[in-house]
């Protein structure tokens, strides 16, 4: 986060820790009593806002529980309809959709392909059944069965 740019809220950035720790430290030095004293009164007055609102947001999810409770949906439910929800969203994708119009696409060609290549075999076997060797051959096995 940037210095001048206003955090969460609009409050000011909270340093991290060791930010700035000797400017924090010689802060203090320069304020004068008074203003320390309202600066801890600001700070406990933020710290049970905070406290109130960890409250407020414990009632909230209690409350979504026992709503989600009575209407049946549990957390197994909840997840596949949040599965559900994002393979639709997927799927909406252009970039989803052009892949599956390609793959359909070469799904089609190599489908071609494949009976292509079986129209082929099955021709070569034909011209091989009707080949004089397998002709002779073919007679010879039957003389051997007659006897």
């Amino acid at each position: 986060m940037d210095r001048g740019e206003p955090g969460l809220l609009g409050t000011d950035p909270v340093p991290e820790a060791g930010e700035d720790a000797v400017a924090a430290i010689g802060a203090t030095e320069t304020l004068s009593e008074e203003e320390q004293e309202e600066l801890r009164r600001e700070l406990a007055k933020v710290e049970e806002e905070i406290q109130t609102l960890s409250q407020v947001l414990a009632a909230k999810e209690k409350h979504l529980a026992e709503i989600k409770r009575k209407l049946g949906i549990g957390s197994l439910q909840e997840l596949r309809e949040n599965l559900a929800r994002g393979w639709q969203e997927v799927t909406a994708m252009p970039a989803y959709k052009k892949t599956s119009e390609t793959l359909s696409q070469a799904g089609q060609k190599a489908s071609a392909a494949f009976a292509s290549v079986g129209s082929v075999i099955t021709k070569k076997l034909e011209d091989v059944k009707n080949s004089p060797t397998f002709k002779s051959f073919e007679e010879k096995v039957e003389n051997l069965k007659a006897t």
